[in-house]
């Protein structure tokens, strides 16, 4: 299966399928949609109003990545379920941290 990623010059970009109102903030691991596209699959308990929804899903992977807000920009998918994040930082070390989390199951 192919990563939800790809290495950038200053950082990684990131794929996601967003579940908002999900009952719990969690990253669940990679998905295939019948596209052929492949996703990290997000849930977080935030609404999607005003925001909030994309803004838990910025906090749960800065607290999951150990990284900054600040690291995290929605490139596209303000008000999709489906989204792209840059991340900026050291493409090795983001891949590598992906990587583990996807292999420690569903947090």
């Amino acid at each position: 299966m192919a990563d939800p990623w790809i290495e950038e010059r200053d950082g990684l970009a990131l794929w996601l399928r967003l579940t908002p109102k999900g009952g719990r903030d969690a990253l669940e691991g990679i998905e295939t949609l019948a596209d052929g596209r492949v996703v990290l699959k997000a849930r977080v308990r935030s609404a999607p109003e005003d925001g909030r929804a994309n803004a838990a899903l910025i906090a749960l992977l800065a607290t999951a990545l150990h990284a900054p807000k600040s690291a995290f920009t929605l490139v596209s998918g303000q008000t999709a379920r489906l989204k792209k994040i840059h991340v900026a930082g050291d493409p090795a070390s983001l891949k590598t941290a992906l990587a583990q989390l996807l292999a420690q199951g569903p947090r």
